[in-house]
């Protein structure tokens, strides 16, 4: 297995992970679809989506494949009035990373993240490795020695 920046990134600051591969060839997998081929449970499986709030500042939210993103709550647990996904076509420039693939590690930048609570209740989620077909399970704390996280609700009920 190749490793990616993320796995990188992990190495480097000596934070234990596990990384795992799965078949990709015929494009973007979505996130049932990553936690089925990794038999994993959906909800210890999470994706990375960006938004963009009305005074023009990123944030990254990450949260169970299983679940939507309530932008309301979103915006409150950053203190901004709102927001908004951004277009697919805005992710590769802004973060570095391309629709399935996207971390929350080793971004171009970095944004405030806001992970959903829930990941607290496991001792490690999984999410993108930073390419699509790779994935690494890292402690949800852990994360805090990479990234400036925060864990809130941020789901649709």
């Amino acid at each position: 297995m190749e490793k990616t920046n993320v796995m990188r990134t992990l190495d480097q600051k000596k934070i234990k992970y596990n990384c795992y591969e799965y078949p990709h060839e015929d494009g973007v997998v979505d996130g049932l679809g990553v936690a089925t081929l990794l038999n994993e449970d959906p909800n210890k499986v999470f994706k990375t989506l960006v938004c963009v709030s009305k005074s023009k500042k990123n944030y990254v939210f990450v949260l169970p494949v299983n679940k939507e993103l309530d932008l309301k709550k979103c915006a409150k647990s950053v203190s901004e009035k709102s927001v908004e996904m951004i277009s697919v076509k805005e992710l590769l420039p802004l973060t570095g990373y391309v629709r399935g693939g996207c971390s929350p590690i080793g971004m171009k930048k970095s944004f405030i993240t806001v992970i959903h609570k829930t990941a607290l209740d496991f001792d490690s989620i999984i999410f993108s490795a930073g390419k699509i077909g790779y994935q690494v399970e890292v402690n949800p704390l852990d994360l805090s020695k990479l990234i400036r996280v925060s864990f809130e609700d941020i789901v649709e009920e």
